[in-house]
């Protein structure tokens, strides 16, 4: 099946407050939580996806007509392309009990890990979420990054440790989830860290440790001072704090702070292998994608993965071709305007 077939199967198995539309703009869905929509009036998913939109792309054919390579290597691993299943937590409210996160990350998983890219898992309140996803990824050779919520240190490190056994490629923490509501009022305190908990974190691992939720120069600096190896700008999709710029507004801000030191990935209404290639343009090593992979699982489970990131790959390929790049260390970015 093709991707817009997929779409509209995944209807059936949805609670309506998710329209699987023909583009995830966030339009449909504004201001429904629960539900996939954005926090408060609604507009930063639309405002990620518009961004995107506003950058263009600068054609170039006079070049060397050799064969495209899409492949990318990050966390010392090769990837088919720069592409990841962004983390999904809470499914069943979200979207609809067809699919719980233990069994969407089930799928999730292995099905990214075939089609040659890899899944960031969710976390939640329900301890069984993290081990899970951490024996799933365990399971499919480590190829996966486990996102853990900012809890207090206690249970921080006790998801480390089931991270740590699952032998993951990377860790991450989505730091903004601070701003989810079920976050704020969990006992004991959970939130915000400093740095000196971020490097406590990094102290206790020997992967590279991911921070998501970076939106600053200033942010991504005291990553870095933590000993990030990684960051993703996100905003996380505009359902942790409503009026915030467009992940597309800040990433070159923050490429050129710290890109030199560090693996930036972007996240944010990224749709199509036009975008990605503009995230590549600007800076960003990878871009992450959360929203349209639960509509393919939840349309016809493995075979809706790999026909997502097949499409993205082709839309990738055919930007690489027509803007005179034939490998990603080519992207550059006079490519886009």
């Amino acid at each position: 099946m093709k991707v817009e077939q997929i779409l509209q199967k995944s209807r059936e198995n949805m609670n309506n407050l998710c329209k699987s539309c023909p583009v995830c703009n966030g339009r449909a869905c504004r201001n429904t939580i629960p539900g996939p929509g954005a926090k408060g009036s609604g507009t930063v998913a639309i405002r990620n996806y518009d961004a995107w939109k506003n950058i263009h792309l600068v054609m170039d054919t006079i070049c060397e007509n050799t064969p495209v390579s899409t492949q990318t290597k990050l966390f010392g691993h090769t990837f088919r392309l720069p592409v990841f299943a962004g983390p999904v937590g809470a499914v069943s409210m979200h979207y609809g009990d067809a699919y719980v996160d233990q069994t969407y990350n089930k799928v999730l998983i292995k099905a990214c890990k075939d089609a040659g890219i890899m899944a960031f898992t969710g976390d939640g309140m329900d301890d069984q979420i993290m081990i899970g996803a951490t024996q799933n990824i365990k399971e499919n050779d480590g190829i996966g990054v486990p996102t853990i919520k900012p809890w207090a240190k206690e249970m921080v490190v006790e998801k480390l440790k089931l991270a740590k056994e699952a032998d993951a490629l990377a860790i991450a923490m989505d730091i903004d989830a601070a701003g989810l509501p079920f976050l704020k009022g969990f006992v004991p305190p959970a939130g915000r860290k400093n740095v000196k908990e971020l490097k406590e974190i990094v102290q206790e691992i020997d992967v590279p440790f991911i921070v998501k939720g970076i939106l600053s120069v200033k942010g991504a600096l005291k990553a870095k001072e933590a000993g990030a190896a990684a960051i993703v700008v996100s905003n996380h999709g505009g359902r942790v704090l409503d009026d915030t710029p467009a992940t597309a507004d800040v990433l070159e801000e923050i490429v050129q702070a710290v890109g030199k030191d560090m693996t930036i990935l972007v996240d944010g209404g990224i749709r199509s292998g036009q975008d990605i290639f503009k995230a590549l343009a600007l800076g960003a090593d990878g871009v992450l994608i959360a929203r349209p992979f639960v509509n393919m699982i939840y349309g016809a489970q493995e075979e809706g993965v790999k026909a997502l990131v097949d499409q993205l790959e082709q839309e990738l390929i055919d930007t690489m071709e027509m803007c005179g790049a034939s490998t990603i260390q080519e992207i550059t970015r006079d490519m886009v305007r």
